[in-house]
């Protein structure tokens, strides 16, 4: 399983999102720091998901990374987040 797929299914299995979006950006980033050959180095995520109502952007941010677990969040180098309801 690559690295995108285990973010979705963790994402999907934790937060239950109506959309999500996971977007390897590694190659755009060749040649900066933690750029990793093949990729699975940088990453966009979108997603939208109830679990999130009420909660802080910071909060949000911290569910998120509760999902994918320490593992997979170590592993990335850059994670850029855009979380809504």
């Amino acid at each position: 399983m690559t690295r995108t797929e285990q973010i979705e299914a963790r994402l999907r299995e934790a937060l239950s999102p109506r959309a999500l979006t996971v977007r390897d950006d590694s190659e755009a980033h060749r040649g900066h720091a933690g750029f990793q050959e093949g990729g699975e180095s940088h990453y966009h995520v979108i997603i939208r998901s109830d679990a999130f109502a009420g909660q802080s952007r910071i909060a949000r941010h911290r569910m998120v990374h509760q999902a994918l677990g320490p593992d997979l969040v170590t592993a990335i180098h850059a994670l850029s987040l855009d979380l809504g309801e």
